[in-house]
């Protein structure tokens, strides 16, 4: 199994395989729109808008697993993150990040790479960053500001 064998529906419907990105720089993060780290959307868009002409994409998928703080259907979602953080990466359909129904895309990479609390993800806003060739290098912490990933982000691009 590897990144790009797997896909996920955006919150538009459309099913992306992650093959798409092959040769791009890859964050992927689970997001919340009610969340006390919601403001970090400014920060992912701010990254995206710097980097993306170098090859970079940020892929944001909604979880409602932690305090129900995504309780919103897609559209709602969608309205959301455009409205008040003017988003224009990809977003992904809602989604679990841990448990029985997690997603492919998410149980992929907290095998490849675990955090503190072992392969679960701990809450909103927990970060992957992947190389060009789709491999997982580095974790980030839900807390850690996208901002403070910008060196590991370059090292990369």
């Amino acid at each position: 199994m590897h990144f790009y064998d797997l896909e996920a529906k955006t919150l538009q419907g459309n099913t992306i395989p992650m093959a798409t990105f092959k040769g791009k720089t890859v964050i992927v993060v689970n997001t919340a729109s009610k969340c006390g780290l919601t403001p970090q959307y400014e920060g992912l868009e701010s990254l995206y808008q710097k980097y993306k002409d170098d090859g970079l994409v940020i892929l944001g998928f909604p979880c409602n697993q932690f305090g129900n703080q995504e309780p919103g259907a897609a559209e709602e979602i969608s309205e959301f993150c455009q409205v008040n953080y003017g988003v224009s990466f990809t977003m992904f359909d809602k989604i679990e990040v841990n448990g029985s129904n997690t997603h492919p895309i998410f149980k992929y990479l907290k095998s490849e790479l675990g955090g503190i609390l072992g392969s679960k993800i701990k809450w909103n806003f927990t970060k992957f960053l992947l190389d060009k060739k789709g491999n997982p290098v580095k974790r980030f912490a839900p807390i850690t500001k996208p901002e403070k990933m910008e060196a590991s982000i370059k090292k990369l691009l």
